[in-house]
């Protein structure tokens, strides 16, 4: 097509949220409810950890970092497929798009380190004890946040301005609930060859983390196991436990929607895998963090809920 008749694509149409009078808000309603509970649980755990001084130790830093992460994670794209399922014009500037690809990935890359970085924690905490709080210092831990922080948002920089300079000029249906690389790069009116090359990358930084993760848990376990005591064996492994369940729903759900190259989906098959890498993955967090956490609840219910308050409930 000659480039001077080609009309650019300033916006992008998301096609297959269903209208409101087909029944949208049966969908609206449990989504506003999960980006809620989200929200407020992510919220609540990152204030119990600030406040409370008990939980001022390198584990529940780094686990506050992650749910603060996770509050912005879900904002950049929840809201618009709230938005979409209401509104007639499920729409997207072109620059949206972008912004949304940039600062959803950038913040699961900087969730990807983080969770990187607690397993590392968790390793010299289990298997090197005595030199832990040597190791660990609190100036340590807020250098391992910032670095995360900075890499994981300059990392995706270079391939969002590549995309920016790609010409599109029709059509503008994208084919998931988000702006992702896959479904916007396919509507580029230019050799895409390169995804194959951005396929690659993601790959194998998303395998590093894996593979530095896994081996650290591993040594971990091993070491736990050779602990005579059974009850140090069990709250070491309670320790663990709701690390190990965020790893396998993050890392699982990430597995699934970017390391499958050439694997075509079928459609509703690639939405319940985004909708589990982007809603459900992060509705698990402040469940796993919270409830099945003593320390964590303590320190909620002494926030949030004054002792004065269940002294009244008493009486």
């Amino acid at each position: 097509m000659d480039p001077e008749n080609q009309t650019m694509v300033t916006e992008f149409y998301f096609s297959d949220f269903p209208r409101f009078e087909n029944g949208s808000l049966l969908f609206f309603m449990p989504l506003l409810f999960i980006y809620v509970f989200i929200i407020i649980g992510n919220f609540m755990i990152f204030c119990a950890v600030r406040l409370d001084t008990r939980l001022h130790n390198p584990m529940y830093n780094f686990i506050s970092v992650f749910s603060f992460l996770e509050i912005w994670y879900t904002t950049v794209t929840i809201p618009k497929m709230l938005s979409n399922l209401v509104s007639e014009q499920k729409t997207i500037s072109f620059t949206g798009c972008l912004l949304q690809m940039y600062f959803f990935h950038s913040l699961g890359v900087t969730e990807a380190l983080v969770l990187t970085v607690m397993a590392i924690d968790r390793y010299i905490a289990i298997c090197n004890p005595l030199r832990y709080a040597v190791i660990m210092t609190p100036r340590l831990c807020m250098q391992l946040s910032t670095a995360s922080c900075v890499f994981g948002f300059l990392l995706l920089l270079p391939e969002i301005v590549w995309i920016s300079t790609l010409p599109f000029c029709g059509p503008n249906q994208i084919h998931q609930l988000f702006c992702d690389f896959g479904p916007v790069l396919h509507l580029a009116c230019t050799d895409t060859s390169m995804i194959l090359v951005e396929d690659i990358i993601h790959a194998i930084s998303i395998l590093t983390s894996v593979s530095i993760i896994t081996l650290s848990y591993l040594r971990i376990i091993t070491v736990i196991l050779k602990i005579p005591s059974g009850e140090s064996r069990q709250k070491a492994f309670s320790t663990c436990a709701a690390h190990i369940t965020i790893f396998l729903l993050f890392f699982g759900s990430v597995g699934l929607m970017y390391l499958r190259f050439s694997i075509i989906f079928p459609q509703l098959l690639d939405k319940a895998v985004a909708l589990m890498f982007a809603v459900l993955a992060p509705f698990f967090n402040p469940i796993i963090y919270s409830l099945r956490n003593k320390d964590m609840k303590n320190a909620i219910k002494k926030i949030f809920l004054p002792q004065k308050l269940f002294n009244v409930s008493r009486s």
